[in-house]
């Protein structure tokens, strides 16, 4: 008999914070900073209707943790349609743990947004925009309500429903008041810290609304031919940064922020190491582009592991 640690998405639900989450990515930040996470692009194993999808990265530093993350891409959704998240001791090899359900890939990108925002928003800040009322977003809000004092969220999504029943729920995540407005442009104005979690593949608000000094994340698309953040936002911006250039790079459609912006391009690993390479004064507008840095999914489960670990007895 031997034990493995298992945690599903209830566990991770009925325990977590978002404080967790954003030290546990601005953690996996400062060891890709160090030179010490090993973070290559995603790949994709043809599965016949679907591919599987692998990230996987090892944090060799103060974490000292590896593994993967592998979920698939399926016509078919249900129960049984999971992600797995395997953690290794980076060190010894050692088997720490699975974590089973979408909870690691959600809130590990919500936490990399956080960190985003912590960075390059105004430190002043008191109104976060949003554009989405799917998990993204709910995970987006969370995290940047972590790392700054907002006294308002506005957000807004085209189907009425679901952004009251987001502004509702994420309400009772966070500090500040939470409320749906019928039209994006008073959401896009308002905003400090303005996030895009959305699946539009066309510009979810007009650029003219944005005001100098605002940050913006984007989560959703942002291919040349289907993107949600309008082209003249990268045009007027000061500073742009993304989580990783490589996995920009080795996507396989050209994107906004491709050959045009390359010279411009920096990782955020580097703006946390170097601060003026990111938001130099309070007029400037920032941008953050997130595709996913791979190995952020290995850190994130090894701080869950660490402080809520359950025990499994596996029979061999």
């Amino acid at each position: 008999m031997s034990t493995v640690s298992i945690l599903t998405d209830g566990d991770v639900y009925s325990q977590y914070d978002y404080e967790l989450v954003v030290d546990a990515m601005r953690d996996a930040f400062a060891e890709r900073a160090a030179g010490t996470l090993e973070a290559p692009p995603r790949w994709h194993v043809d599965a016949g209707e679907g591919d599987l999808v692998f990230t996987a990265g090892a944090a060799t530093g103060s974490t000292n943790a590896a593994g993967f993350r592998v979920y698939e891409t399926h016509p078919e959704t249900g129960a049984d349609h999971t992600e797995l998240v395997a953690v290794f001791d980076a060190t010894t090899g050692a088997f720490r743990g699975l974590l089973l359900g979408h909870a690691v890939g959600g809130l590990r990108t919500g936490g990399i947004g956080g960190v985003a925002i912590d960075a390059l928003a105004p430190e002043d800040s008191a109104t976060l925009g949003v554009l989405g009322s799917g998990f993204q977003a709910r995970a987006q809000v969370g995290a940047a309500c972590a790392v700054r004092d907002f006294e308002e969220v506005l957000v807004y999504s085209p189907t009425p429903d679901s952004r009251r029943e987001f502004a509702e729920t994420a309400d009772d995540d966070v500090g500040p008041s939470v409320r749906a407005l019928e039209d994006p442009e008073p959401v896009v104005r308002s905003a400090d810290a303005l996030v895009c979690a959305t699946n539009s593949t066309d510009p979810v608000f007009d650029s003219e609304w944005l005001e100098s000094g605002t940050h913006v994340t984007t989560i959703g698309p942002k291919f040349e031919t289907a993107h949600e953040l309008p082209l003249e936002v990268l045009e007027r911006a000061d500073a742009i940064t993304t989580d990783s250039i490589p996995q920009l790079e080795a996507t396989d459609r050209p994107t906004v922020v491709g050959s045009e912006h390359d010279d411009e391009l920096v990782e955020l690993a580097d703006v946390l190491a170097e601060p003026d390479r990111g938001r130099s004064s309070a007029a400037d507008l920032t941008v953050f582009c997130s595709v996913g840095l791979s190995g952020t999914e290995v850190v994130l489960g090894n701080s869950f592991l660490e402080a809520f670990g359950s025990s499994e007895e596996s029979k061999e």
